[in-house]
Order: structure tokens, then C-alpha cells, then sequence
């Protein structure tokens, strides 16, 4: 009876268990772009909440890049899109898509703009290569992501990168 205690205790413990990582959106390609970037990790899913500010208005692609590097002004540093399972670039959950594409962030008419993404494909820090986001980066693009083009979605220039460190 001793043993089930302890190890409902930890069940509750481990499930319990939650990671918080916030960042800087750093602006790029001469924008002003900025804001924050928090990711949570409770159990095995992980949220991203984007608040970003002075956005052009309208629609702006978000993607993990495969490198947690935005050094570069224009954030080529990061490299191309996260795809470690080599699938064509689509929409989330679509017929097509990779780990990297996350869709669109709606700026409104301020240049305000937030997302809030969740998913249980990622992990902060994990063994698992094909879901650990800890070294990536996330890029706001300057354009829309049309969910077909290859390999990018024709996003456009690189407006806001986040190094997930």
C-alpha cells in the first residue's frame, strides 16, 4: 500500500511539471519590430504565446527555423524552415506540413498582433531531435504564408527572430 502512495505521488509530481522560457523578439531587416516570444512545456505539450508589436498590418507567416541563431540583420542566420522528417512545406495539421510551419499572425491596424499556438509534436529540451525546439528560432516573416508554396510559403523577408536557447 506504501509503495502505490509514493507512487501516485509521483505520478502527480511528474504530470505536475511544467517548463517556462520567455524571449525577446529581436526586430530585423531594418523593421522595428518587437515584443515577446514565452513558451510553456506541462506534460507533453508545449504553448507558444507570440505578443508582438509594430508589425505592418495584415498578415505575417511564423515559422521555426533550424538554427537559434538571428544574428544576422535580415536573420539568415537561422537558416530555412525546421523540417527534420523532410516533409513538404503546408498548413499545420494539413494534407502537407512540417515542424516548422505554424501559420499566420493577424497585426491589426496598431501593428498589434498575438498568437497562441499548441502542440504535443514539440518539447523544450528533450532527447527527441524530431521535437526539441531548443536551438531553433522562430522567424515572423514580412508576408503571408500561402500554405504551398516550396519550401517556404512565399512569407517574404524576415521581419522578428526569437533564438529558443
Amino acid at each position: 500500500m506504501k509503495n502505490i502512495a509514493l507512487l501516485a505521488i509521483a505520478g502527480v509530481t511528474i504530470a505536475s511539471c511544467s517548463t517556462t522560457k520567455e524571449y525577446v523578439i529581436r526586430p530585423k531587416s531594418n523593421t522595428e519590430t518587437q515584443g515577446t516570444a514565452t513558451f510553456k512545456q506541462k506534460g507533453g505539450k508545449v504553448e507558444m504565446d507570440l505578443s508582438v508589436f509594430k508589425l505592418t498590418p495584415g498578415l505575417h507567416a511564423v515559422h521555426i527555423h533550424e538554427f537559434g541563431n538571428c544574428s544576422a540583420t535580415d536573420a539568415s542566420s537561422a537558416g530555412g524552415h525546421w523540417n527534420p522528417s523532410k516533409d513538404d512545406h503546408g498548413k499545420w495539421e494539413g494534407e502537407h506540413f512540417h515542424m516548422g510551419d505554424i501559420g499566420n499572425l493577424k497585426a491589426e491596424k496598431d501593428g498589434q498582433a498575438r498568437l497562441v499556438f499548441e502542440t504535443d509534436k514539440w518539447c523544450l529540451g528533450c532527447d527527441d531531435p524530431m521535437k526539441n525546439i531548443i536551438g531553433k528560432a522562430i522567424v515572423i516573416h514580412a508576408g503571408v504564408d500561402d500554405f504551398h508554396t516550396q519550401p517556404t510559403g512565399n512569407a517574404g523577408g524576415r521581419v522578428g527572430c526569437v533564438e529558443i536557447k
